[in-house]
């Protein structure tokens, strides 16, 4: 890695029609093709790539044992809806 710049360099084999459409895109916008595909590595990283490391993030929380029991939170749900309905009750028999 290239420390001053924080940047490494990578070697990546693209499908010849993937590599001419990010020539043909990079010549529209009178950008080089690398500046084109970073903005490509980083929308994928901002979309899919993050839902995709949340969810290991959170399996991973799970087998550290991070989790909160099923149960517990729906023993937690039925006692507010019971208050709820209690409230409810009241108000409407005063």
């Amino acid at each position: 890695m290239d420390e001053s710049s924080g940047k490494i360099q990578v070697s990546i084999r693209l499908p010849v029609e993937m590599n001419e459409a990010f020539a043909k895109i990079a010549d529209a916008l009178e950008r080089d093709r690398t500046w084109v595909m970073l903005r490509a590595f980083r929308q994928y990283l901002e979309d899919e790539g993050a839902d995709i490391l949340q969810e290991a993030e959170g399996l991973a929380s799970l087998e550290r044992g991070d989790g909160v029991d099923f149960d517990h939170v729906m023993d937690e749900a039925d006692e507010l809806i019971a208050q709820a309905k209690a409230r409810h009750a009241v108000r409407k028999a005063g």
